[in-house]
């Protein structure tokens, strides 16, 4: 499966446009729509194409990487667009490990989408988990997504 406009859609409006690097609130070098890795330097700035192929590529990853995943399960395109948005903002080791994928295998839908909500949380200064406003309205969102 690949993302819809729907999730592209989500993804840029949760994510947002930065051409010019910057440190998110989990303390990682960041440009474009939320593109990390060792790439992005300090000081970089990059044009809204360079932004858009950037988050093409990344998607790319994380479609393939969340494909293989729900593989054989029965799932939603909206379902699908909202793993591969959650998967994208958490990283997909922590989507693979996570109690959400785990209900999706189970059939348990009901359970997966109030999992969504749990993701809401970042990393402070101090190492302690916070929750974040920001994040709280994308999981909702992403949440609304996986319901359809």
């Amino acid at each position: 499966m690949h993302i819809s406009e729907k999730g592209l859609a989500l993804i840029k409006e949760f994510e947002g446009l930065e051409l010019k690097a910057y440190v998110c609130p989990a303390g990682v070098l960041t440009i474009g729509y939320g593109h990390t890795g060792p790439d992005v330097i300090p000081e970089m700035e990059i044009t809204q194409a360079n932004a858009d192929d950037l988050l093409k590529g990344d998607l790319l990853i994380f479609e393939k990487e969340v494909s293989k995943l729900l593989e054989g399960l029965n799932v939603s395109q909206g379902q699908f667009d909202a793993c591969v948005c959650l998967a994208y903002n958490i990283g997909i080791g922590n989507f693979k490990n996570s109690t959400l994928l785990r209900f999706i295998t189970l059939g348990e839908y009901g359970s997966a989408a109030n999992e969504f909500e749990r993701w809401n949380k970042a990393r402070d200064a101090a190492g302690n988990l916070r929750p974040l406003e920001g994040l709280t309205r994308r999981r909702k969102a992403e949440r609304q997504l996986f319901e359809g």
